[in-house]
């Protein structure tokens, strides 16, 4: 059974740093791809950044490119995301996830369907 765990969130002020991470157990994760999603109140899910297991491909959506770096230590089963000059739009609840089916070549996935596996969110707040 997976399970994911993300530790992390936070209160922090614009233009701080935080690092999520996301510790994943209950088999090998190879083949897999694991995931950062955010959601805010009022507003839907959306991706953040992803990155598969093995190859370690990353991807982000545009708003966090150059702010967050998405990255994964395969002996420790964990996914860090550094969130770099954080913003209050930024603020959300922030969901790991792991997609079993993303594969050893192409990128990872950025639609939440593909996402079978759920963590229970950790909370960021950026105070401007």
């Amino acid at each position: 059974q997976v399970q994911l765990v993300e530790s992390g969130g936070g209160l922090v002020q614009a233009g701080g740093s935080l690092r999520l991470s996301c510790a994943a157990s209950g088999r090998t994760f190879s083949g897999y791809a694991v995931g950062w999603f955010r959601q805010a109140p009022g507003k839907e899910r959306e991706f953040v950044a992803a990155i598969t297991w093995d190859r370690g491909i990353p991807t982000y959506t545009d708003s966090v490119k150059v702010r967050f770096t998405i990255s994964r230590d395969t002996a420790k089963n964990t996914v860090y995301l550094q969130m770099n000059s954080l913003k209050s739009e930024d603020t959300a609840v922030y969901y790991c996830a792991a997609d079993p089916s993303a594969g050893f070549i192409r990128p990872p996935s950025t639609s939440f369907r593909d996402y079978e596996y759920w963590g229970q969110g950790t909370q960021v707040t950026v105070s401007s």
